[in-house]
């Protein structure tokens, strides 16, 4: 079997898992979020933290329910890294520099999880277990609270009201996450990955001596930074390390899991609008940029120019012979179209226009389908924007789902699309004005500016994939790229959660003749040309001078 074949094979395989699971997992988080039923270990949690789950909450106080509980998460989590050095469990390793372990802190409570370490050699058992496996569940957890708020806002009419942040958040984590994390878990062990609190030790007899491993829970991290769209690596080769990702069968099944819960949600937000063919029509368009960007990263890579090439079947280089060209140009895709940022293959070593679709994928938004949550927000938000501008072209107020789009709704959704741009181009044109930031960048020329136009754009879209070949810890970029990622996680959640209480607000206005049909495949069309052309607006300049320019020369 050639390996575009099985390339294929793989992808159709995908697709029909991911298509079993979108109706009973969306109705599942549906009810999940309807439901007043609350269980006993979700009552001690209430009571612990002293919330009310029943009380609901404007959009200011929902707001800083998210804002609170984060700043407390990065709090936390750095002190847990600054204490690595005297708490046990640390496998001898030293307290984390004040400067990265910030921009862990940032990263993970972001649910982008860049790491600027590598996860073996800096990281003991307890920040690992107690820290960020932590936040891989309640990052991902706040994401689909601040979904779930949007969703209300349309659904319902004249209260202010979005729901109890609290209460999405402790049932997104224990009704959701938990159980499916469990089984996914089993799942990697019976395909070979490790789980274990095994300290470090010496394996195999090697040129120049042996090589130093350590163990860890990495099935149960594993599964929760693929589920969660998370992404950081107990290992420094992330995904494409064998005690992550020992198989193909493993290697298919994380990408599943990356997928599910993001496609899952437009069922989620179908049943709570009340009319399943909206999911639909999002669930088309997430769809439709998917299979596009997969299908052109497949070309891509399997393009044969040279005898090199040729002979491997492929792009090879920076790839893992277990896995190939095909799953894993599938798997980047994936990662990159989403807020995931786990790799299975060095994104550097991709062809030029290869890493163009990745870099252009994160840009996006990473909506389609996106981060777990702020996937289905991004879209909605680009809905929001698509009927607008439907409603120019015919002269008549815009509406989505029985909501007039006005001008302060249109202001709302203008902001949140600015943000990330605005910090991506502007971070990344001081790291390359200033004289000490480009000294990270291990090439010169488009290669070296693709380098660090990455690096921020997966910062500021809590991706966290790295290019590769960027020296990331330094002093500059541990702190620019905390702020990138804590600016560009909550900064666009403020725009969501004020337009979620603007349209909740409204009196629902009701269809006419004039009304667009937001259901059907003609929005679906307008929804993802209206994304393709914003954002090709946005960064064409900057992907001709580092993408484009290497492809085009190569």
């Amino acid at each position: 079997m050639s390996s575009q074949t099985a390339g294929v094979l793989q992808l159709l395989a995908l697709m029909a898992a991911l298509a079993l699971a979108y109706r009973p997992l969306g109705d599942h988080m549906a009810g999940v979020y309807s439901s007043e039923k609350h269980y006993a270990p979700e009552r001690w949690l209430y009571k612990a933290i002293g919330a009310d789950p029943d009380s609901g909450m404007r959009w200011p106080a929902y707001l800083r329910g998210v804002l609170a509980f984060s700043a407390v998460g990065v709090l936390f989590l750095y002190v847990l890294q600054r204490a690595q050095g005297v708490l046990p469990g640390s496998l001898g390793f030293r307290a984390i520099d004040p400067d990265q372990a910030f921009d862990t802190a940032a990263s993970f409570v972001a649910n982008t999880n860049w790491q600027s370490y590598a996860g073996e050699q800096a990281m003991g058992h307890v920040v690992q277990t107690g820290g960020l496996a932590v936040q891989n569940f309640v990052s991902a957890a706040v994401g689909m609270a601040v979904a779930v708020a949007l969703v209300r806002g349309f659904a319902r009419s004249r209260t202010g009201e979005l729901g109890n942040f609290w209460a999405d958040l402790v049932r997104g984590t224990i009704r959701i996450l938990l159980p499916l994390s469990v089984i996914g878990a089993v799942v990697l062990v019976a395909c070979g990955a490790i789980q274990n609190f095994a300290g470090i030790h010496e394996v195999g007899q090697f040129t120049g001596g042996t090589q130093q491993w350590n163990g860890g829970a990495v099935a149960s991290q594993e599964v929760i930074k693929e589920l969660g769209t998370n992404g950081g690596g107990y290992f420094n080769a992330n995904s494409a390390h064998p005690f992550e990702n020992p198989t193909p069968f493993s290697n298919l099944f994380e990408v599943f899991l990356i997928l599910v819960i993001p496609f899952a949600l437009t069922r989620t937000f179908g049943r709570m609008v009340g009319s399943p063919k909206q999911g639909y029509a999002i669930l088309a368009t997430m769809a439709t940029i998917w299979l596009g960007f997969t299908a052109l990263m497949m070309w891509t890579e399997f393009a044969h120019h040279g005898p090199a090439l040729q002979a491997a079947g492929g792009a090879l280089e920076g790839k893992e012979t277990r896995f190939g060209v095909g799953a894993s140009a599938v798997f980047s895709v994936a990662t990159t179209l989403t807020s995931t940022g786990a790799v299975n293959s060095f994104h550097s070593s991709y062809t030029g226009f290869g890493g163009g679709i990745q870099l252009l994928g994160m840009q996006l938004g990473e909506i389609a389908p996106g981060g777990v949550g702020s996937g289905l927000y991004g879209m909605l938000v680009m809905a929001v924007i698509a009927v607008f501008i439907a409603g120019l072209m015919v002269g008549r107020t815009p509406e989505y789902l029985g909501k007039k789009i006005g001008t302060r709704e249109i202001k709302f959704a203008a902001c949140y699309l600015l943000v990330t741009p605005a910090l991506v181009l502007c971070f990344t044109a001081a790291a390359m004005a200033l004289p000490t930031p480009p000294h990270s960048m291990l090439n010169s020329g488009a290669h070296g500016f693709s380098e660090v136009l990455y690096a921020y754009t997966s910062g500021a879209n809590n991706n966290g994939s790295a290019f590769g070949g960027l020296n990331a810890d330094t002093q500059w970029y541990n702190t620019t790229m905390g702020l990138a990622m804590l600016l560009g996680r909550f900064l666009p959640m403020v725009f969501v959660l004020a337009l979620a209480g603007s349209l909740a607000e409204q009196r629902p206005v009701p269809a006419t003749a004039g009304t667009l049909r937001t259901e059907k495949p003609l929005f679906t069309g307008l929804l993802v040309g209206s994304i393709m052309i914003i954002t090709g607006l946005t960064y064409f300049p900057a992907l001709a001078l580092g993408p484009l320019a290497e492809g085009l020369a190569s």
